[in-house]
């Protein structure tokens, strides 16, 4: 059984001896300039005994729990670099826990393991341009059976890490006939090679278009043709496999957005303890700030027990039956992470619009959580619907 205080101790070593120097020159050369240095760090993670530490020893991991992992998480993202060092970073967490519970055992011997080693990577495709994302069963995209095989056409994007990526999940549609919606479609291993597989650019998100695992791609799927042995789980099962997927993800997001925070937080603090409006006069004595140091921090807190009590109820009770708590967490993290990134950059001043500070690298990218894997406005919907059932009102039905 792993040492949790110790293991958290180590990946804080490692965070900071060997990570939170290369944001500087992330900044101002961008990704692609310390991809060689982070692969050097991948393998010496490895060393460390502190690699994917989701993953079951078996492959090499720490086989942490969840409730375990959503501290880890919380630390490794003090840092934008650190869930990709240690292997689990979206969307090969996902992809990953997706093999290693529902894959074969020819995908987990050609697919799993060397993604669990790091020996390549994958991307996750879903979402599609003609479509709302907030309606994830209505997809354009399809596979349909020919023989011993899927031909697939369809049009992605926001495919994260596809730049680089060995294979792709992508869902589409299998069974259009099928009488409920959430049993038309399916999730299919697709090789970034396959033909077909037309990759249409690199979406630059808020003017930055980033590299490899931090970069995001619109894909075309045109008569690709790939082995129906690449199929996960049975047929049809790839809105519930997505949904088995989505559950503990969220709970790493959540958590990773509060190691953000704190992030950001102890720059806020540090800033206003330091810089003066006036000589012998900081700026945390004006009363504003005050004020948002004592709301944020209050915030950050209490983001970070309803996120806590989530992943226990999802150990306890499944997915499934923590889905309310699993909304609630998504749109109320991400909201504390716009709040607190905000007040960061206030206090900063001009300085926190620019690329001096991970700042405004936080903002640009992370605006968009309140966005992926389902909007606010969808994740409220859950919950007040839940809420109202004890009151005798189904919401659902009243439109």
């Amino acid at each position: 059984m792993t040492d949790l205080p110790a293991f958290l101790a180590r990946i804080r070593a490692f965070r900071d001896e060997h990570l939170l120097p290369l944001e500087a020159p992330m900044l101002q050369a961008g990704v692609d300039a310390i991809l060689p240095r982070l692969d050097e760090l991948r393998r010496l993670a490895r060393q460390l005994g502190i690699w994917a530490p989701h993953l079951p020893p078996a492959l090499d991991g720490a086989g942490l729990s969840l409730t375990a992992f959503a501290q880890v998480s919380e630390e490794l993202g003090r840092s934008p670099f650190g869930h990709y060092v240690l292997n689990c970073n979206a969307p090969d967490i996902g992809n990953q826990e997706l093999l290693l519970h529902h894959g074969t055992p020819a995908q987990q011997t050609t697919y799993l393991a060397p993604l669990a080693r790091g020996e390549i990577r994958s991307a996750y495709a879903m979402t599609e341009p003609e479509h709302a994302g907030s309606n994830p069963v209505w997809l354009s995209t399809t596979a349909a059976r020919d023989g011993a095989d899927y031909v697939l056409n369809g049009h992605k994007w926001f495919v994260t890490g596809f730049e680089g990526a060995d294979f792709v999940i992508v869902m589409a549609v299998t069974n259009p006939q099928a009488p409920k919606p959430h049993q038309r479609a399916s999730q299919i291993i697709v090789p970034r090679g396959a033909p077909g597989v037309e990759h249409v650019r690199k979406i630059k998100i808020m003017g930055e278009e980033g590299a490899g695992w931090a970069s995001h791609s619109e894909l075309r799927f045109v008569n690709c043709r790939v082995s129906a042995s690449n199929l996960i789980g049975a047929e049809g099962s790839g809105f519930a496999l997505a949904q088995e997927r989505l559950g503990p993800g969220r709970v790493h997001h959540c958590m990773r957005w509060i190691g953000i925070c704190e992030r950001a937080f102890d720059l806020m603090c540090t800033y206003a303890a330091t810089r003066e409006l006036a000589p012998g006069k900081l700026l945390v004595q004006q009363q504003s700030v005050q004020h948002a140091i004592a709301e944020r921090r209050a915030e950050i807190n209490a983001a970070r027990l309803l996120v806590m009590d989530t992943a226990a109820r999802i150990e306890t009770l499944g997915a499934h039956g923590a889905r309310v708590d699993i909304s609630l967490i998504k749109f109320y993290v991400a909201n504390v992470l716009n709040r607190v990134l905000d007040s960061a950059i206030q206090v900063y001043g001009g300085l926190g619009v620019t690329d001096d500070t991970m700042l405004a690298f936080w903002y640009r990218h992370e605006r968009a959580a309140r966005i992926y894997d389902g909007a606010d406005e969808v994740h409220k919907t859950v919950v007040a619907r839940q809420v109202m059932k004890a009151y005798g009102v189904d919401i659902s039905i009243l439109a």
